[in-house]
């Protein structure tokens, strides 16, 4: 009998396991619509010697930002927004913003913005907003945890509020910088529709697409299907081996109150099966979830000339820019497969993946439950042995 074409993605990502680089994984390819490899191995729990199933239910962070991006081009596509219009049209509080000047040291040295803050920049993370969690030290790192805006007990309006007094960055449309821009996206989508953004999503987005399992929170009733989280030993090394069990990550408590704020940046759980279905309602070959002519959109770099992709301490592919709501490949960089050209793609931070490559039609996902995790080397090795599978 002939080996898989995809025999070497499955021995790669169980050699992952087996030197205690991830707890358990688990990858589905596409080509089109339809699924051509599907792969589980390893632990949903560790500790308790529980094998992973596709039921499996993760946190998939930063993957909640492809739905927020998706219900936005939903209210687009709706005619109740454009990607030009002001972010103050509908949430007033930040209009007027101010920037911090260049080199200033006090998070009060600011000057007026250039411009306003459009629906364009916070879907391209162009806004001047920053995270506060990935710049250790800096002014705005400081000034985000102070003013609590990652408190999960905020209500999407809280947040705003405390959001709202703080300088940005950079001027508008002027720098790339991983942010806060789509927790905001979410605040926009409960104003201008009405509804709270879970409501929202199930309304428009997982009911539609059956994605049973997609929420803010796990109901008891499913809390045994939800994997342990897992760090590597060293978080600053992603080459040691070894996993530690991080219960109380990203906070205690997480994920288990419908209580907690619904963030259209990081927020969700979900599992293969669900984020499989919203892949696929994102490819031709049925009905899709947005129009084809939004679908193009989204692939398409909306950033300004000279601007990419950058993570402090990660490398930088130039060719690396943004669309909207996920980065687009413009020109393979050196841990890019070679024929990658106009993929979309993005991840979560505890190590979940998904991409789309609209002009070769194929597609990846990859689940898993490593914090800390979303490009570290498994990532890369995923993504290159996919696409030889897949015959690129």
């Amino acid at each position: 009998m002939s080996q898989s074409p995809f025999h070497e993605l499955h021995a790669a990502m169980q050699s992952r396991v087996d030197r205690g680089f991830l707890p358990g994984v688990s990858t589905v390819l596409l080509r089109g619509r339809e699924v051509v490899d599907r792969f589980v191995c390893g632990q949903a729990d560790m500790e308790a010697g529980v094998p992973l199933r596709d039921d499996h239910i993760f946190r998939v962070f930063s993957n909640t930002k492809l739905l927020t991006s998706c219900a936005v081009l939903l209210l687009m596509e709706d005619g109740k927004l454009r990607m030009d219009d002001p972010i103050e049209r509908y949430i007033p509080e930040l209009g007027n913003r101010q920037v911090l000047r260049l080199g200033a040291t006090r998070i009060d040295d600011v000057e007026p913005a250039r411009r306003s803050i459009t629906v364009l920049h916070l879907m391209t993370h162009t806004s001047g907003l920053g995270y506060g969690a990935f710049d250790p030290g800096t002014l705005l790192f400081n000034a985000y945890t102070q003013a609590g805006v990652h408190n999960p007990l905020l209500s999407q309006a809280q947040f705003i509020q405390a959001l709202a007094p703080l300088p940005l960055n950079f001027h508008p449309g002027e720098q790339w910088e991983y942010s806060l821009a789509t927790d905001v996206l979410g605040r926009l989508v409960e104003v201008v529709s009405g509804q709270s953004l879970g409501e929202f999503f199930q309304q428009r987005i997982c009911g539609p697409l059956g994605m049973v399992d997609t929420d803010f929170w796990v109901p008891e009733a499913k809390r045994g299907r939800l994997a342990a989280l897992y760090g590597g030993v060293d978080f600053m090394d992603p080459t040691k081996p070894g996993l530690n069990r991080m219960d109380a990550a990203p906070f205690p408590g997480a994920y288990t109150s419908p209580k907690l704020r619904q963030t259209g940046g990081g927020g969700l759980v979900s599992t293969l099966g669900d984020t499989v279905r919203l892949i696929q309602s994102l490819m031709p070959g049925g009905p899709t979830l947005l129009k084809p002519e939004t679908l193009a959109l989204m692939g398409r770099d909306h950033i300004a000339p000279g601007l990419c992709v950058k993570f402090p301490n990660m490398p930088v592919n130039p060719g690396r820019v943004f669309g909207l709501g996920s980065s687009v490949l413009t020109t393979p960089g050196r841990f890019d497969p070679p024929h990658a050209t106009d993929e979309v793609s993005w991840g979560g931070l505890a190590g979940t993946i998904w991409w789309i490559h609209p002009r070769l039609n194929i597609a990846g996902v990859l689940m898993t439950q490593r914090y800390f995790g979303f490009g570290n080397p498994y990532c890369f090795e995923f993504k290159a042995l996919a696409y030889k599978g897949l015959g690129y």
